[in-house]
């Protein structure tokens, strides 16, 4: 008898999420390996004519083309739909291939959108530049304020879209309220969930329609490849996202989709220890420095909101000090936290967004959403919380704090 695997969902419906993020989706080959295996092929073979014509009909199961399936892809695909409660998910290159294909796919000339002020710079790029130029309206407010959302709407509005927590800013949605608000309105919710990931937040558990991923932040885990990754209803990934991903292209190569495969095994420790680590370091920098934004600390503003959502603070923290010039001092004389735009790796990275991560964005704009010379971002890894803290004491006594 086949031995029953990760794709069968009478099975997988049992399953907790530790053992979801570590079989879910598994489909074995006919050589029974354990591991996933990769399946480095563009393209597929048909026994006849026949085959191959009923395929592309859709009258037969089976690949095509692997810019359309493949299985290692398909494997990633199942196991984070099942991790986040969805019926299906698309994975693609990167997560803003993901951001991008989840708006586009069903946004037209005079629909009208509804964001979050305080979203990563290349998200606000999406709402600010790329959809005015495609005719679609963009109406932009406090994604804290739930009044908000609901006096933006307008009669052609389709689509909410926010990130919770916002980067850099860790600004909280109230997920429940705007995605009731949404579903008042007939408007599809589109959740951004990387900084949380379902180890720490199901969006969909709140009401969320859409959820999308950067995978290259805490599914990868350590820093070694892109991907990106959308989870909804079946009807809207087959008949809104696929046909958009099928004809333009955003695909996720096999290896990269396996990276993350073994990463996501990993995923609920490596999220629970970090989200350990930051809080030990987020009290010790509240105790240095003007203000720190983490929402595990009681300091921040939705602190109960934050942990109502999720289940521990997260692994991302930001702090201010006074401008942008003691910001760069204190990033030199980092000794073991590395410079970096990144976050989600297992090693603790930290950047400047004002400069890096949001510096396309006019000063106006990063004025708006509270990201200021003197902020700092910090992901927080896997190293002893201790020689962070060794680290941070020491770069910030050289910057005079």
């Amino acid at each position: 008898m086949k031995r029953r695997t990760g794709q069968d969902r009478s099975v997988t419906a049992k399953w907790r999420p530790a053992t979801l993020a570590v079989r879910g989706g598994t489909a074995r080959s006919e050589w029974g390996e354990t591991s996933e295996a990769l399946f480095l092929t563009s393209g597929y073979a048909y026994d006849c004519a026949g085959d191959a014509a009923a395929r592309f009909s859709g009258d037969q199961q089976g690949m095509t083309y692997s810019r359309l399936q493949n299985p290692t892809v398909e494997m990633l695909e199942q196991r984070i739909a099942l991790l986040e409660g969805a019926e299906a998910g698309r994975c693609m290159a990167s997560g803003m291939a993901a951001m991008t294909a989840a708006l586009l796919c069903q946004l037209s000339a005079g629909d009208h959108l509804i964001a979050a002020r305080t979203m990563f710079g290349s998200c606000r790029w999406l709402t600010d530049s790329l959809l005015p130029r495609f005719g679609i309206e963009v109406t932009i407010v406090d994604g804290s304020d739930t009044a908000a959302w609901e006096a933006a709407v307008r009669p052609n509005t389709k689509v909410f879209f926010f990130e919770t927590p916002a980067n850099p800013t860790l600004e909280i949605v109230d997920l429940a309220a705007v995605c009731a608000i949404a579903k008042a309105h007939h408007v599809t919710t589109v959740a951004d969930n990387a900084f949380a990931t379902s180890a720490l937040q199901r969006p969909m558990s709140f009401g969320a329609d859409i959820v999308a991923y950067s995978a290259t932040k805490l599914m990868d885990g350590q820093g070694r490849v892109l991907a990106g990754a959308v989870c909804g209803t079946s009807a809207f990934v087959n008949d809104l996202l696929l046909p958009f991903v099928r004809n333009t292209g955003p695909t996720l190569s096999p290896f990269n989709a396996w990276v993350v495969l073994k990463g996501l095994e990993t995923l609920d420790l490596r999220v629970q220890r970090q989200s350990d680590n930051a809080m030990e370091v987020a009290r010790f920098l509240e105790g240095r420095v003007s203000r720190v934004l983490y929402p595990g600390l009681n300091s921040h503003p939705q602190h109960n909101l934050a942990l109502a959502q999720m289940s521990a603070g997260g692994t991302i923290m930001s702090l201010f000090v006074a401008d942008r010039a003691q910001a760069h001092g204190l990033l030199d004389a980092l000794e073991l936290i590395d410079i970096s735009n990144n976050i989600g790796d297992s090693r603790s990275l930290m950047t400047h967004p004002s400069s890096t991560t949001h510096s396309g964005l006019s000063a106006e704009v990063r004025e708006s959403m509270g990201i200021t010379e003197g902020m700092l971002r910090l992901n927080v890894g896997l190293e002893d919380p201790a020689d962070l803290i060794d680290d941070l004491d020491r770069a910030l006594g050289s910057v005079g704090l």
